[in-house]
């Protein structure tokens, strides 16, 4: 019989799932192995075939694992809140926990077709209370913590106070919010309790403040920087504005270091290490204040070359200073105020990015350099960011590449004061850029003269110390977590108020479930959705948080309770964390390199201090797959018209490209009736062919429905069975490299599996394997595959490993292979890749039990060593015949051998030879 991909994949996914084949535990008689893939959003378009690329190359590694003798633990669920399923309620009435369960559905439905080795019995969602109970619970854990930084670690909050009843906060070396009051025993212990909490407010890991957030009016959330494009959401293309608010932060900034630090630990790529570098943004420096003329004001700056202060001609405020308002001069109070309007829409990242477009303005004010005494401009700008250092720097365009553009720009001075070594000092008017290079020594400056880059960095924050005008510090551009959303769908707060001030609910009430509201959208007076709900108040009446948490919250500590899922009494036992200790390979793609990579890590390192997380960090190695780009076609249609040119045609028209769905398209070719079906509009399309056919244009693009390029794995699985969709992702090339689809090269894979099926069966299709022993030249072909696959997995390099087992396939059919010897380790070798199709063959075999606990075949190097060499026989130059011979022969014995074989006494004619030349393991030629 011929494969039927059909009947076998059905068969074996439900044998898989009736027998619990992939359900793992604790088992402390093999070694442990964790792999586990970024858990999905379940959308309702479901998903493309883009999406199981990472989730197919986890999958192998998954089964690899489990042949090598590991107990492997890979798990599967879905990261289900999401602002999609919210707006899809509001527009609908339609509670997101019904969307986001059809969704789930369809996803699930999807990955088995597939054929993934998941632990179903340990799937979570983020949604369910019973997930959600521990992330509220390690909500509570943070909002009683604060962070030491003499240990480097968390400790409890009542700790602190303790600290605070006996000495006050004076010595306290803590990670803290900035203007915390500094206080004594005495005046701690006067303080009423609301006094100390709000005090204690500046301490704990998970804190209320008030900070500036990307407000989206029309959503009536707070976004992520990431979900914002210049100054709309990328969700709906709504006006998204810069405002303070009120709202829950987590203190990751106070785990900066650690968090660098233990990028050297982890088996990361170093560009994705460098992201979270640059994310974290150390930098060593002083905060220098400077004096504003004729007020009280002080700017304070934190500056990473000091060393340049001589050379700072203005100043610059972030548009959101909180001095801003209070110094400019009434003459440019309007011009400051509409500028201040226009630049708090803009997000961080498009000012941090745009550097061409230099804006600004000049709000009167002056401030004294602190050293000389000279006179400079304070303006405001949008490339000063609020959330880095004070808000606020000293501009010195001679040696900053964005001052000297906004010097430039504005025609303010330029002063050099930093000179490369072995050069003369010139005019700054005639720089083309500014000098930003350590490498130098000063001048025009004053105590500092002569001195290189380094010395006079430390000699001004020495001096500024011994004047009390700053300090030297060490600077992060990592800033503090905002963990609150303005919207229905996420976790809810553990926390009601009293007297103004948060409390957290006892661990033993959670989890605190979602309530039901009369709509999802906020309430008349601008308050979240929750405070629609009846009753949504404490048992002592005390009113409840009605902000949510945001999406990261569940994905945040979601590797963990994978560990433990089922357990009520704790987040994860400390048998199951012993045990799994951390994630070994963790994949998913780059675009979580600065959001959830940095929240997750901080997470693990808080449990951690805890004593609850084994290892520190919790992914120990992680890959990026690339993306899966989707090949886009077009039509070309008539302006004005209906008419539609075909592609080598469309020059000779006024035409306009269209998109059009790649599943009417194969080859390039359009089917003209199934276009026709496809919209209403194209019903009567006339069409302009090419040789009676109409070719379509293509584009490499993102994959994306409204590109009409998506391709449904559901389709492809339907013609040509899972196992090929799963060879095929792989083959198309590295998996950390982005790469096009091309659906019609599925036909070269889907031809393999079948030729690979015909191994076991003879011309008839009859299942026929041979018990006679394998010759070497069999035992060599498959050592080399097994060779060669196993260092292929070893090393990610999953495409190439399918080119081997073609190679393989094809030596094998040659020699007409059929010996149980060699197909029965093919087969298990085969599975990770192919796991149907494997276990269809192994059944067949003989075997009762699944492939999926077979063993890896071990690789035997002595079966790869040659013993003969084949040599080319010449004549006079030509090659005429080839012998194969022992490799170890004598040349004596090759000369021979050569005069001996049939083949060599038609060249002879009866001659003897006038001579033989013999290079040994390479040529033999005969001259007559």
């Amino acid at each position: 019989m011929d494969y039927n991909f059909r009947e076998a994949e059905k068969k074996w996914q439900k044998y898989w799932a009736e027998n619990n084949v992939y359900k793992t535990g604790i088992d402390h008689t093999k070694p442990k192995f964790y792999v586990l893939d970024m858990f999905p959003y379940p959308s309702g378009a479901g998903l493309h075939v883009g999406h199981p690329l990472g989730y197919i190359a986890s999958d192998i590694f998954a089964r690899y694992k489990r042949l090598k003798g590991f107990n492997v633990l890979h798990p599967m669920g879905y990261d289900a809140y999401g602002l999609p399923a919210e707006q899809y309620a509001i527009q609908t009435g339609t509670h997101p926990a019904i969307t986001t369960e059809k969704n789930i559905s369809r996803y699930r439905e999807q990955l088995d077709k597939i054929g993934f080795s998941y632990d179903w019995s340990r799937e979570v969602r983020t949604s369910d209370p019973a997930y959600y109970k521990w992330t509220q619970w390690t909500f509570i854990r943070l909002f009683h913590s604060w962070f030491d930084r003499q240990a480097s670690k968390a400790k409890p909050i009542d700790e602190l106070v303790a600290m605070f009843a006996t000495d006050g906060n004076r010595n306290v070396k803590a990670a803290c919010s900035d203007g915390t009051p500094v206080f004594n025993a005495a005046e701690w212990n006067a303080f009423a309790e609301k006094q100390q909490q709000e005090i204690l407010m500046n301490y704990r890991l998970a804190y209320l403040a008030d900070t500036v957030v990307n407000w989206c009016p029309a959503l009536g959330t707070v976004l992520a920087n990431d979900e914002v494009s210049e100054g709309h959401s990328i969700r709906g293309g709504h006006p998204v504005e810069r405002k303070k608010m009120k709202q829950w932060l987590l203190r990751i900034t106070a785990y900066a270091d650690r968090l660098l630090k233990g990028l050297e630990t982890v088996d990361w790529s170093e560009s994705l290490k460098e992201i979270q570098r640059n994310w974290i943004g150390r930098s060593e420096g002083g905060n220098i204040r400077f004096a504003i003329h004729n007020s009280s004001a002080v700017i304070e700056v934190f500056t990473t070359r000091p060393d340049t202060i001589f050379g700072a001609t203005f100043m610059v405020l972030a548009p959101e200073h909180e001095l801003v308002a209070e110094i400019t001069m009434p003459e440019q109070k309007e011009k400051v105020e509409a500028y201040v309007a226009w630049a708090k829409n803009r997000s961080e990242r498009e000012r941090m990015t745009e550097v061409k477009k230099v804006s600004g303005e000049f709000t009167g004010a002056y401030a004294l350099n602190p050293f000389t005494g000279a006179k400079i401009p304070v303006w405001i700008a949008d490339y000063v960011l609020m959330g880095y250092g004070t808000g606020a720097i000293m501009a010195v365009p001679g040696h900053d590449s964005r001052d000297f553009a906004f010097a430039r720009h504005f025609n303010l001075p330029i002063i050099q004061v930093v000179n490369k070594q072995g050069h003369e000092p010139s005019d700054p008017s005639t720089w083309d850029e500014s000098y930003d290079s350590h490498d130098g020594f000063m001048i025009n400056s004053g105590f500092i003269n002569g001195l290189d880059v380094k010395q006079a960095i430390t000699a001004v924050i020495r001096k500024a110390e011994q004047m009390e005008i700053g300090t030297g510090t060490v600077n992060f551009r990592l800033r503090d977590a905002i963990f609150s959303r303005q919207r229905y769908w996420g976790e809810p707060f553990p926390v009601y108020y009293k007297d103004g001030m948060p409390y957290t609910l006892p661990e033993s009430q959670l989890p605190l479930l979602l309530p039901e509201v009369d709509a999802y959208l906020p309430t008349e007076t601008g308050e979240p959705p929750l405070a629609r709900a009846k009753n949504w108040v404490t048992a002592d009446g005390y009113h409840l948080e009605t902000n949510t948490m945001p999406g990261f919250a569940g994905s945040s500590g979601y590797y963990l309770r994978y560990m433990d899922p089922r357990n009520d009494n704790e987040y994860f036992s400390e048998e199951a964390a012993g045990y799994w200790k951390n994630v070994d390979l963790y994949i998913g793609g780059a675009e979580h390199a600065t959001g959830h990579l940095i929240y997750s890590r901080f997470w693990n390192k808080f449990l951690h201090d805890l004593g609850m997380s084994n290892v520190e960090e919790p992914y120990a190695k992680l890959i990026n797959q690339g993306m899966i780009q989707g090949r886009s076609n077009f039509v070309y249609r008539v302006i004005g018209t209906n008419k539609f040119v075909s592609y080598h045609l469309r020059n000779d028209y006024q035409t306009q490209a269209l998109h059009v769905d790649v599943n009417l398209v194969e080859n390039d070719i359009l089917d003209i009736e199934l276009f026709k079906n496809w919209r209403p509009d194209f019903a009567d399309a006339e069409f302009v062919l090419e040789d009676g056919k109409y070719i379509c244009g293509w584009e490499i693009e993102k994959m994306s429905k409204s590109m009409h390029n998506v391709v449904n794995p559901d389709d492809l699985i339907e013609k040509y069975g899972a196992d090929t969709l799963r060879l095929y992702e792989m083959f198309l090339g590295p998996l950390e490299q982005s790469k096009p689809w091309d659906t019609s090269g599925i036909e070269g894979v889907s031809r393999f599996i079948r030729k690979f099926w015909r191994l076991f069966h003879n011309d008839k299709l009859e299942f026929c394997v041979s018990d006679n022993a394998a010759n070497k030249e069999e035992l060599k072909i498959l050592h080399k595959t097994i060779q060669k696959i196993q260092d292929d997995i070893e090393r990610f390099s999953f495409n190439t490993a399918v080119s081997a087992f073609m190679i393989c396939t094809n030596e094998l059919t040659d020699l007409k292979c059929n010996k149980r010897e060699i197909l029965s380790e093919l087969v298990v070798l085969i599975s990770p890749y192919a796991p149907h199709m494997a276990e269809e063959l192994w059944h067949l075999l003989g075997n009762t039990q699944s492939v999926c606990g077979a063993r890896f075949p071990e690789f035997n190097p002595a079966f790869i060593v040659d013993s003969t060499f084949t040599y080319p026989v010449s004549f006079n130059g030509k090659t005429r015949f080839m012998l194969e011979l022992p490799l170890d022969l004598p040349a004596g014995e090759i000369e021979k051998a050569v005069l001996e074989a049939p083949e060599s006494q038609k060249w002879l004619a009866g001659n003897p030879p006038r001579k033989i030349i013999v290079v040994p393991k390479k040529i033999v030629n005969v001259v007559v």
